[in-house]
C-alpha cells in the first residue's frame, strides 16, 4: 500500500485540476423522481424513445468522475441507441455533496454492499422505471465508465438476479478496493486481489443461485489512470462464476482492435474483453456517420463504438430488427423478505414501501469544525480533510 502521504499528494492534485467545460444539461433526458428512501442520494434521469412498446429492455447507464448524465449521454450516445432499437435508458447521477468530483462512491463499504447506500437507490430507480414503463425484467442491463464502471461491477454482484448482463469500461473488479488508500493502488494495478478471492467476493455479495449476469469488458491499452489489469482481473472474477476456460474460445479483430470471448457450456458467448489499442482512459466512440456520441473529455475517438457493439453483444439490436411481440413474462420471485407486486403484464417490481415515498436527500455535507493543534484527533482530521476535499471520502 502506498504512503498516506503520496496519497493526500494525489489527491491535491486531482483536487486542482478542471472539471470538464460546457458539460451539456438535461438535453433529451427527463429527471425520475420519488423513486424511493434514496439512501445514497443519487438524482436520476432517462430517456424514453417515442415508439417505445411495452415489453422493452432497460440499459442503466453510470457516468465516470467530473461528468454527469447528460454529459455522458451527449458523448456515449445511449439515447441515439435507445431511439433506433427501442429501449429505455436511466442515468443514476452523483451530487457534489456526496462527492465533490461527481465520482460513484464505488469503494466506500455503504456504497458497496446489496441494500445499502448508492446501489439501493440504483435498485429502487430500477424497480420504478420497470414499474411505471412495463419494462422485460429479463432484459434489464447496466454499464458505466472508470468509477461508473466500478460501481456497475457493483451493482452486477449485489444484484445479479436483477441484469442479464453488464459492461465496464475503464472500471474495476467488486470488492477490489474497501479505502481510498487502496482505491488508488487498485487503479494503478497494485495489489489486486487473486482471481480465486475476487470470484468470492461477488459469491458472498448476495445469495444469488441462478445465472450470472453476461459482462463486456473495454479498456484502453494505455490507460494511466485505470491499469489495465483491472480489465484482467474482472475477466477471470466473471470467468470462475461462469464456468469458462482460462483461454478465450475465440480471438478477432474488430474494427481495428482485439477482441476475445469466452463461452459457456452451451457455446453461448457470457464474457468479451476489447482491448482499444493506443487508447488512454476512457469511453471508445465511432462518432461518424454510421456511429453514435461526440468526442470530448474521458469521450474518445476511436473508431470503434463501445456503445452499439455492447447493443450487439445484449442482443439489442438483433432484438430490435426481429420486432417480435412482447413476450409473456412470469413474476419473479425475491428470496428476501420483501413485498412484490406484479405491474402491468406480470412484471415483478421491488415495492420498497405502500405508496412511493418522496424524495430525502441524506447525507449533507457536514460543517466542519477545527481540529484541536497537534493532537492525534487533529492529525487524523487533517487527513479526512484532504480526501474529503479530493471527493474521495465523506
Amino acid at each position: 500500500m502506498r504512503k498516506i502521504s503520496d496519497t493526500i499528494a494525489r489527491l491535491a492534485a486531482m483536487r486542482s485540476a478542471s472539471f470538464p467545460s460546457g458539460m451539456p444539461d438535461g438535453g433529451q433526458l427527463k429527471p425520475l423522481v420519488d423513486f424511493g428512501s434514496n439512501p445514497g442520494a443519487l438524482r436520476a434521469h432517462v430517456h424514453i424513445p417515442s415508439t417505445l412498446g411495452a415489453g422493452a429492455p432497460l440499459v442503466v447507464v453510470l457516468h465516470g468522475c467530473t461528468q454527469n448524465a447528460a454529459g455522458y449521454d451527449n458523448g456515449s450516445g445511449w439515447s441515439q441507441m435507445a431511439d433506433r432499437y427501442g429501449f429505455v435508458v436511466l442515468f443514476p447521477e452523483q451530487q457534489a455533496h456526496n462527492n465533490p468530483n461527481l465520482c460513484f462512491n464505488w469503494f466506500q463499504t455503504e456504497d458497496s454492499r446489496r441494500d445499502s447506500g448508492e446501489p439501493l437507490s440504483i435498485r429502487q430507480m430500477i424497480a420504478t422505471v420497470v414499474s411505471e414503463h412495463a419494462i422485460d425484467p429479463a432484459r434489464i442491463f447496466v454499464t458505466g465508465l472508470s468509477a461508473g464502471g466500478a460501481m456497475a461491477s457493483v451493482m452486477l454482484a449485489t444484484y445479479p438476479e436483477v441484469f442479464a448482463g453488464g459492461a465496464v469500461i475503464a472500471g474495476l473488479p467488486f470488492g477490489s478496493a474497501t479505502n481510498v488508500p487502496q482505491a488508488f493502488d487498485r487503479m494503478r494495478g497494485h495489489q489486486i486481489p487473486d482471481p480465486q478471492v475476487l470470484t468470492e467476493l461477488v459469491r458472498g455479495a448476495s445469495d444469488h443461485a441462478g445465472h450470472w449476469p453476461t459482462l463486456s469488458v473495454w479498456h484502453g491499452s494505455v490507460d494511466a489512470t485505470v491499469s489495465l489489469s483491472n480489465a484482467k482481473a474482472l475477466v477471470a472474477q466473471w470467468g470462475a462464476l461462469h464456468g469458462t476456460k482460462a483461454a478465450p474460445d475465440r480471438v478477432e479483430t474488430v474494427d481495428g482492435h482485439p477482441r476475445q470471448a469466452w463461452c459457456d457450456a452451451q457455446g453461448r458467448e457470457v464474457i468479451e474483453e476489447y482491448t482499444i489499442t493506443g487508447m488512454g482512459h476512457g469511453t471508445p466512440l465511432n462518432a461518424g456517420e454510421q456511429g453514435c456520441g461526440k468526442s470530448g473529455p474521458y469521450m474518445l475517438e476511436a473508431g470503434i463504438s463501445s456503445t452499439q457493439h455492447i447493443c450487439k453483444f445484449w442482443g439489442l439490436a438483433e432484438a430490435a430488427r426481429a420486432a417480435s411481440p412482447k413476450p409473456a413474462v412470469a413474476p419473479v420471485a425475491e428470496v428476501e423478505s420483501r413485498e412484490l407486486v406484479t405491474a402491468g403484464t406480470a412484471m415483478a417490481t421491488e415495492r420498497v414501501t405502500t405508496e412511493k415515498p418522496r424524495l430525502v436527500r441524506l447525507r449533507p455535507a457536514p460543517r466542519q469544525e477545527a481540529p484541536t493543534a497537534r493532537s492525534p484527533a487533529g492529525v487524523r482530521k487533517v487527513i479526512e480533510d484532504a480526501l474529503k476535499a479530493a471527493g474521495l471520502l465523506r
